[in-house]
Formats: structure tokens, C-alpha cells, sequence
């Protein structure tokens, strides 16, 4: 048994692969990873330019579709098989499980992060263009995404929203899914078909929270570093239980509701000096995903922790998030600040492959 199944089964904590490119479907690595304790797939517009640019796996499909249809249009086709793909090697993991996993994302545009009508029409497109019950379509939780994953839920429709960077924003998140459910139950809908993850991103933060710290420069900030990522994340799951509880959650579990999961993004490790599953050991628990990339998941077969954490040491982590403000780092800040980023950066990574895709269209015409 692979440390990865020890962790499904111990803990009830599900891994997930963060990446997904064509030659892990023809060479049979994804149903691989499958086997070996993988139990989702997600991807993002940054993955997806890495796939398509960094190899030849898709240039006789690109160039067949570029004969008719849009260099957009063909990429979409592109993303699409993917998925699809994806979608076949995990349903045994989504059929054994009774829809608990088994889920591959695709992502909605990156351009539509502050358009929650064209969001919710590109969502509603996915679903019922792929037409799946394990797929989920990705919305990011910016202001305009929240009103998109409210209608989506209201839908029926399985949503992961991602780039939470914040506390309060998760708050925002939890209630429009719970919402959501309200309104599809209260038209006639069965809620136990409906499934969602809340991407709580990670690493990042203690990337931007660490440049703060250091240009504050004091002992006392100086001692903070690479502590408030885990610590805001133990405060998450220590919200996602209140949320989670209750009578009004209950209400909705007695008709078959099941808990949005919070899904740890972002645990790639980015400072050599921290250890490689600093995101991955101390995040550990019940009902919550960890979508991890291709280093991290060999990393923790080889030696990772199968333990309860997410839950420990929490008066620990809220006196760190505590401390952090008293030395002058705002977190509400740091998360609009990440929450920019991370927007331009898909969009960016959007924008260069279409790019490419342009370049090499116009090469086969040449």
C-alpha cells in the first residue's frame, strides 16, 4: 500500500493530481497514479500551457482542428479531449466511491475572473458540453465569481472554486455553495448529486507573506516566516467544521447533501530552505483534498508523515496569525495582492499559448 492510499484510508484525506497532459492518457501514467492512490485531477490554464507548448503530443490534432475551426476554438477542442480522457480513468474511482472523488477540473477562461455572467455561461457550457457527473468546472472566487458559484449550485452543477487566499473569502465561498443548495432543493432538486471543493491556496502566501516580513526586517517578523500559510489553513478547516455543522447545514445533509471539501492548491513547496511537504504534512484530516504536483506526491510516498495535523495546534496557529498583524503584515492585503496575481498569471499563461498556438497555425500555412 502506497503512503498516498494510507492517507485516503487513515486519514480520509484525498489525494488529488495537480497536472494533467496528454502523454500521462496515451502512455497510461495517469491510470498509473490511479492505482496508485490518486483519486482526482486538477488542471488550470498554467498546466495546460505547459502540456500543449512543451511538446508534440498535440500537433497532429491542433492541426487537423486549425483546418476549420479558431486557434481559440481548437485549443478548447484540445482541453476538452483532455478532460474527457481524464474523466474515463478516474470514473471507477468516482463509481467505487459513490461520487466522492473520481473528479477532474477544467477551468473556465482566466479572462472571465471578473465577468460572473460570462463565467456562469461558460460553466453551464462545460457541463453540459462534456456531460459527465465527475467533471467540475473551476471558478475562481473573486467578487464576481461568487454570485457564478451561487446559480451553479443552484443548478445542480459540481463547481471547484479556486484562488482562496483568504479567511473571509472562504466565508463567502462556503455560503454560496450553501445557498446554492438551498435553492436547487428547494426546486425539487436531489441534492446528493451535487459535489464541490473550495481551493484554499497555500504556498503562495507564505511566498508573499515572507517578502513582507522580510522588508519589515525586526526579530519578532523575521521569527514569522513560513508559518502563516499553515496557520491560516488550520483556521480554514477550523471554519469549514463550524460552517459544516449546525442546524441549517443539517437540514441540508438530511436530504443528501455532502460538505463542500476544503482542497489544499498551491503545496509545492517554493522555499529550498522549508521542507518539501511543509504543505502536505501539516494539513493532514478528515474530509479535506490535497492536490499535489508530480515532485510532491514522489515526496511524500518516499517520506511523508500519514497523520492527523490539520486540526493540531490550532491556539498555535491563531496566536501566529495574530502576531502577524501586530508586526504590521495585513492579511487582507496579502491576499487581494495574491488574488491579482494569480489572476494574471493564468491570464498571462492563457495569452501565451494562444499565442503560440497562432505562430504555429501560421507556420503549417506557410
Amino acid at each position: 500500500m502506497t503512503k498516498l492510499q494510507e492517507l485516503f484510508q487513515q486519514e480520509g484525506q484525498s489525494p488529488w493530481l495537480d497536472n494533467l497532459k496528454r502523454g500521462y492518457l496515451t502512455s497510461g501514467e495517469l491510470k498509473r497514479l490511479v492505482g496508485g492512490g490518486i483519486r482526482g485531477v486538477t488542471s488550470n490554464p498554467t498546466i495546460f500551457q505547459k502540456a500543449i507548448s512543451g511538446s508534440a503530443d498535440y500537433d497532429d490534432q491542433f492541426r487537423s482542428l486549425v483546418a476549420t475551426k479558431s486557434v481559440e476554438d481548437a485549443y478548447w477542442e484540445l482541453v476538452v479531449d483532455d478532460i474527457t480522457n481524464a474523466l474515463a480513468v478516474l470514473r471507477p474511482v468516482y463509481d467505487q466511491s459513490k461520487g466522492g472523488d473520481g473528479f477532474v477540473s477544467i477551468e473556465v477562461a482566466p479572462s472571465l475572473a471578473n465577468d460572473t455572467d460570462g463565467t456562469i455561461r461558460d460553466a453551464r457550457m462545460f457541463h453540459e458540453r462534456i456531460a459527465l457527473p465527475n467533471l467540475m468546472v473551476k471558478i475562481p472566487a473573486t467578487a464576481a465569481g461568487i454570485p457564478a458559484i451561487q446559480r451553479m449550485v443552484a443548478e445542480g452543477r459540481n463547481i471547484n472554486i479556486t484562488l482562496i487566499f483568504s479567511l473571509e473569502r472562504y466565508g463567502e465561498v462556503m455560503e454560496a455553495y450553501i445557498s446554492g443548495l438551498e435553492e436547487f432543493g428547494k426546486g425539487g432538486g436531489d441534492l446528493s448529486t451535487v459535489h464541490s471543493v473550495a481551493s484554499f491556496f497555500v504556498s503562495r502566501v507564505d511566498t508573499e507573506v515572507d517578502r513582507r516580513l522580510e522588508a519589515i526586517g525586526t526579530s519578532d517578523a523575521l521569527v514569522l516566516r513560513g508559518k502563516a500559510a499553515v496557520a491560516q489553513a488550520k483556521l480554514a478547516y477550523e471554519l469549514f467544521l463550524k460552517i459544516f455543522s449546525g442546524a441549517r447545514w443539517e437540514a441540508l445533509a438530511a436530504k443528501g447533501a455532502h460538505k463542500q471539501r476544503p482542497l489544499w492548491a498551491s503545496t509545492s513547496t517554493k522555499n529550498p530552505s522549508y521542507s518539501d511537504l511543509l504543505y502536505v504534512n501539516n494539513l493532514i484530516g478528515p474530509d479535506t483534498v490535497n492536490t499535489l504536483p508530480d515532485a510532491t506526491i514522489a515526496a511524500f510516498n518516499d517520506h511523508g508523515n500519514v497523520s492527523r495535523t490539520v486540526d493540531k495546534d490550532i491556539d498555535k496557529a491563531r496566536a501566529d496569525f495574530d502576531e502577524l498583524a501586530a508586526v504590521g503584515v495585513d492579511m487582507h492585503d496579502v491576499a487581494r495582492t495574491l488574488e491579482d496575481e494569480g489572476v494574471s498569471s493564468f491570464v498571462k499563461s492563457f495569452d501565451e499559448l494562444v499565442q503560440a498556438l497562432r505562430d504555429k497555425a501560421n507556420s503549417l500555412n506557410a
